[in-house]
């Protein structure tokens, strides 16, 4: 039986009052009279968030990992009662007991071998995206939550415990915009470092408050550059995803979960500025349109089509959008990025009866252009029903948090756990891989899990690894 279950059908709540924590735990489940303690490999930059957003949730933070002692600086001083760990594996064994759950906020092509293994210690898991660096490791992260269904697993696409992914979706199944046929996503951050390659050729010093071995973990070893860490290693493609990987899981999520998308039928990239994979293949392009053609829950056909730096100059602007260029890109000011919390990342959803726009994360900043916003149409009673519960959160930003740590003591199950967002992060990767064959429409073999007419980018679905990390 469930613990829920047993709950709701018993006087349960005594007996988990007076079992030792020793015999919980370590189990995946901690009772509800307990704060869950949460272990951090991962200090500085996002994580940092993540770790806040925690312990302002009721988290207890136990223990901190780091291998960059400057950048996690300030987060151990804020929690300089917790110990603090340079090696995962030695906060993972110290700890052990006290450990109910993980926050795993490292660079992207740690997330797989950290997930998996903190999965088979009987940890729940809090993971930053995206969720894997390379198709085959999301396969690996798949399977492991599968083999452990007891505990609770989240992707921080933070935007889809937000309200207005809900309301996204009621508006679309209410038939605001009729069917819906088509998006265009944009997102105008170029992660390239072309310009940078012949400082590859040069000799850096690894600064003394980083451990490089540990920072590259299962990635082939190179030597130190300063510019593969603190914040830019999505440049790189030994070490990252791009844009598209890094960005598709809070822009395409109300897609995805609305439409029920799954792998793509098509994927065709196009490159935007001079990159050829065979002098610049380390970094990414300045640019890339991805499009994207799906089959939706309704058997549909429908089409994605993302732009991405440079590519953002070309993103077809619909009829009605008339009052806001000052956001849109190529015409965003500093004043439209400060209305978007300093972001122009947004979305056109086209359907047979209108178009709805949305920004980054959780379909914020929702509206039918012309001019109806959320406001607008609760003013004029015409918003649809809520069908959708809503996270409880006294801000958008604590929500996931708050979900997370639910869902670990018995509480509804989290929304964008891993089988929902490994499905999301597979299906970018697959418009990453896609970059090393540019031009070609690739078909995809969902049985295979390659494309049928791909080279380059059948190579690129899974990454290189070396060592027992």
């Amino acid at each position: 039986m469930k613990r829920r279950d047993f709950l709701k059908t018993t006087g349960g709540l005594a007996l988990f009052n007076v079992l030792p924590r020793n015999l919980i735990a370590g189990s995946g489940t901690p009772p509800p009279s307990e704060t869950v303690c949460v272990a951090a490999i991962g200090v500085g930059g996002r994580a940092g968030a993540d770790i806040n957003g925690l312990a302002g949730a009721g988290a207890k933070i136990i223990g901190l990992c780091d291998v960059d002692d400057s950048r996690s600086a300030g987060m151990r001083k804020k929690f300089e009662k917790v110990p603090y760990f340079k090696y995962y594996r030695e906060m993972l064994d110290k700890l052990d007991k006290q450990i109910d759950a993980v926050m795993i906020g490292v660079p992207d092509h740690w997330h797989a071998t950290m997930a998996v293994e903190c999965l088979g210690r009987g940890k729940h898991v809090q993971c930053e995206k995206p969720l894997a660096q390379s198709y085959h490791e999301m396969d690996e992260m798949l399977d492991a939550a599968k083999a452990h269904p007891n505990l609770v697993t989240q992707a921080m696409n933070q935007g889809h415990a937000y309200d207005t992914i809900r309301d996204f979706r009621e508006w679309v199944e209410a038939g605001l915009i009729g069917d819906v046929t088509e998006a265009h996503i944009w997102c105008p951050a170029k992660y390239t470092f072309m310009d940078k390659l012949d400082e590859l050729k040069k000799t850096w010093e690894v600064p003394k408050e980083v451990d490089w071995n540990q920072w590259q973990g299962p990635v082939p070893h190179r030597p130190f550059y300063p510019k593969y860490i603190r914040g830019v290693w999505r440049f790189w493609t030994m070490y990252g995803t791009n844009t598209l990987g890094d960005w598709s899981c809070h822009l395409m999520d109300p897609l995805f979960w609305t439409l029920g998308l799954g792998m793509p039928k098509t994927v065709k990239a196009e490159i935007f500025g001079n990159w050829d994979p065979a002098i610049h293949g380390a970094t990414f392009p300045k640019g890339v349109k991805t499009t994207f053609e799906y089959v939706t829950r309704g058997g549909k056909p429908f089409k994605l089509v993302w732009f991405d730096g440079e590519a953002c100059n070309s993103v077809p602007v619909p009829a009605g959008y008339k009052d806001d260029m000052k956001y849109f890109p190529p015409h965003n000011t500093a004043e439209g990025r400060k209305r978007r919390d300093g972001m122009c990342n947004g979305a056109f959803v086209y359907g047979t009866k209108g178009v709805i726009e949305y920004g980054h994360h959780g379909a914020n900043y929702l509206r039918m252009l012309p001019d109806v916003t959320l406001e607008k149409l609760r003013a004029d009673g015409g918003c649809p029903k809520q069908k959708y519960a809503r996270v409880p959160g006294k801000s958008p930003e604590s929500k996931p948090y708050n979900e997370f740590l639910a869902a670990i003591k018995g509480g509804p199950k989290v929304g964008s756990d891993f089988a929902y967002a490994g499905a999301m992060t597979q299906c970018s990767l697959t418009g990453v891989a896609a970059l090393f064959d540019a031009g070609k429409t690739l078909q995809w073999d969902p049985v295979k899990h390659i494309f049928t007419n791909g080279v380059g980018s059948n190579k690129m679905l899974r990454q290189p690894r070396v060592g027992n990390w």
